[in-house]
């Protein structure tokens, strides 16, 4: 049986840092010393490249343009690898993974994020068990086809969907949660597989590539006595086409005219807006209160259980790829890479 090929994309993050002795910030080292800190990773049985941003980012300056460098270089080698492993700093690793399994139609192959806590070369690190398991996963295959088509995030022991996680702690190990759905798989003394949740959808046509991505889109969280003034200047912002609006509970916001008018006349005006919860679990059900009625009754679009960073990902995703108004909703309310229920 032929090893399986795997390509390393190294985008920046924790892990490919170590501490500068004079001043202890952290600073990027060349990837091919991440190779060399995990000899371990000879003992792989499969064939392993890397490729690394010629400029490596902290991912708190991730944009559409290193999305779209990500994506590219994995319909480049697309043929040439059979899984591939994305290193990514872990504060916006969540939107990445969201909106590659957007970009990335057709796929058939893993695509699986990861990062760590601490650098490789600290003592503790969480950065080698994260890699080598990486790998393990992306390179699983049965009769000669991947058992992982999608794209994932994988950190402390836990195999995720990518655009259903979200980033819960920036200490603990344990930095991500999949609130809405259950594992992939987990590492312990073997790998447990959850093959009943993995997509397994088989396609006739190539892998394409999407990277028209409108980013003329907004977050707005409501808490008590936000103000009209406020979102009267969020709703009027120049060039804004989507809103994503994080509500209370299962979808419920104020019932205030003056609140249920600005969303009226900005979505008369053509802007989308997407009602997800605040929540770090549960559902938005438009209409189940009163107080989520009047949004639905307005044309506010349900946001089901997606999170919030796969909310980011679908709305730019579609307003990049033009859909027709009255067909918009219908493609938000409706699953198209598994990133709601």
């Amino acid at each position: 049986m032929k090893k399986q090929n795997i390509l390393l994309i190294y985008t920046g993050g924790t892990i490919g840092m170590v501490k500068d002795s004079h001043t202890g910030t952290l600073k990027a080292f060349d990837f091919d010393s991440l190779l060399i800190k995990i000899p371990e990773l000879r003992l792989l049985d499969c064939n392993i490249e890397s490729v690394s941003f010629d400029n490596p980012i902290d991912s708190s300056n991730m944009s559409p343009l290193y999305w779209e460098a990500i994506a590219r270089i994995i319909e480049t080698n697309y043929t040439s690898f059979d899984g591939f492993v994305v290193l990514h700093g872990s504060d916006t690793m969540s939107y990445s993974a969201s909106v590659l399994s957007f970009m990335l139609e057709n796929l058939e192959k893993p695509v699986i994020f990861t990062g760590s806590q601490l650098p490789i070369g600290d003592l503790r690190t969480d950065a080698k068990e994260n890699l080598i398991t990486s790998i393990q996963l992306a390179s699983l295959h049965d009769d000669g086809k991947p058992i992982i088509r999608e794209v994932c995030l994988y950190f402390e022991y836990k195999l995720y969907r990518g655009n259903r996680t979200t980033k819960i702690n920036a200490e603990h190990f344990e930095a991500f949660d999949s609130p809405n759905y259950p594992t992939l798989a987990e590492s312990g003394v073997h790998l447990k597989i959850n093959h009943e949740f993995l997509r397994k959808e088989e396609f006739k046509d190539d892998l394409i590539v999407r990277t028209e991505l409108d980013t003329n889109i907004g977050v707005l969280k409501l808490f008590p006595g936000i103000s009209e003034p406020f979102v009267e200047t969020v709703l009027s912002a120049k060039n804004l086409r989507g809103l994503i609006i994080e509500t209370y509970g299962s979808g419920n916001a104020t019932t205030e005219k003056w609140f249920i008018n600005q969303l009226k006349n900005a979505i008369n005006r053509g802007l989308y807006i997407i009602n997800v919860t605040q929540c770090s679990g549960g559902s938005v059900i438009m209409g189940q209160y009163e107080t989520s009625s009047q949004l639905k009754s307005i044309g506010v679009i349900s946001g089901k259980d997606i999170t919030t960073e796969a909310a980011v990902a679908k709305l730019m995703y579609l307003i990049g790829y033009n859909i027709k108004v009255e067909e918009f909703q219908y493609y938000f309310e409706k699953p198209l890479r598994g990133e709601l229920t």
